[in-house]
């Protein structure tokens, strides 16, 4: 099945004629991975999915090897930037302890609830008005919501979403949510938040799993406990968000069928697979062992994804809707972190 998308315009790079194998842009995303994971050995504050975007963009400018990325490589690259987001998504699954999650009680779990609902529609509505083109909207709505990158990926899959938008909204929202951790930490002392309010904070209005541990982790392992128990708490509500929209992309097509001749499912695979690790989780089968090697496969699959999604950003064009997209990230950045302080001021 044909995964590349025929561009709108040029915010991603031009594809070559020729339908090279994966192996090619597979082999590259790997030793991405490799060069990302050692930037985080080198460099823990960095994450390796913040680092493997970068690299990404980074290759896809790069003189001498622009022509591979765009030509040979580029089939691999798309699969790992389709095929092995899901993969990564479902496994994403078996780190969400919904035992725990649940132990934080309804007044919170109603708190998460109202940051992503007022995060998700206020981002929506500000990015339509602004003008930003395709499915930008509702993409990074989605990135700021939940969890990053791993959402948006989750709901291209579902809205069909062009590859340029893809890789603009990843961009944006792994710039912001890297700018949290140097920028939230300064902001503990000023707001009076205490460090389980801090971590609390931080874990409903940082956007991926990632840079949650590392801005949580400077006020101490009680308020990284708190974040990281919030964020999974957001987490969980990926699941019905990619449901919901996969339901009223299937009510705008309805009668569409795929080119296979299928109509589209109501709840992707990959959706229904992150459910069943969950819940998978929550029986406290499996061992920790076990868990462990899920958890380093999940961030490789995803460092190898995110890889590939930045080596389809296109700056200069970026760049024509750079002043929009900044504005909507700024707007956006503010709601979730207004929202999110007023939840945990009543909730603490």
């Amino acid at each position: 099945m044909a995964l590349l998308h025929r561009p709108r315009s040029e915010a991603v790079l031009p594809v070559s004629r020729e339908t090279p194998g994966p192996w090619c842009g597979l082999g590259l995303a790997a030793a991405g991975v490799l060069v990302a994971w050692a930037v985080h050995r080198l460099v823990p504050g960095v994450p390796m999915l913040t680092a493997s975007v970068v690299l990404g963009i980074a290759v896809a400018h790069t003189p001498g090897v622009r022509t591979f990325v765009c030509g040979p490589a580029r089939p691999g690259l798309s699969l790992a930037g389709k095929r092995l987001m899901r993969i990564g998504i479902v496994l994403l699954g078996l780190g969400l302890g919904l035992d725990q999650v649940l132990r934080l009680g309804w007044s919170t779990v109603a708190m998460v609830s109202a940051v992503v609902a007022a995060t998700f529609f206020g981002t929506v509505w500000l990015g339509r008005r602004l003008g930003l083109p395709g499915d930008q909207p509702l993409l990074i709505a989605t990135g700021y919501s939940i969890c990053g990158a791993s959402a948006i990926g989750a709901v291209s899959e579902v809205s069909g979403s062009d590859e340029e938008d893809v890789a603009a909204s990843v961009a944006l929202v792994t710039l912001c949510g890297t700018l949290a951790i140097a920028v939230l930490p300064l902001l503990q002392g000023p707001l009076g938040l205490s460090d389980l309010s801090f971590g609390r904070w931080v874990g409903a209005s940082v956007h991926d799993v990632g840079q949650v541990v590392a801005t949580a982790q400077t006020a101490g392992p009680a308020a990284l406990g708190e974040a990281v128990l919030v964020k999974l708490m957001r987490v969980a509500l990926l699941a019905p968000l990619v449901a919901a929209v996969a339901f009223s992309m299937r009510a705008r097509r309805r009668g569409v069928r795929t080119a296979s001749g299928k109509r589209p499912a109501p709840v992707p695979l990959f959706v229904a697979g992150f459910l069943a690790t969950a819940a998978l989780r929550a029986t406290g089968l499996l061992p920790h062992v076990a868990l462990d090697w899920a958890h380093t496969a999940q961030e490789v699959l995803l460092a190898a994804a995110l890889f590939g999604l930045g080596s389809a950003v296109h700056l200069p064009s970026l760049a024509r809707t750079g002043g929009r997209a900044a504005l909507l990230g700024l707007g956006a950045w503010v709601v979730v972190a207004g929202v999110s302080y007023a939840g945990v001021l009543v909730t603490t």
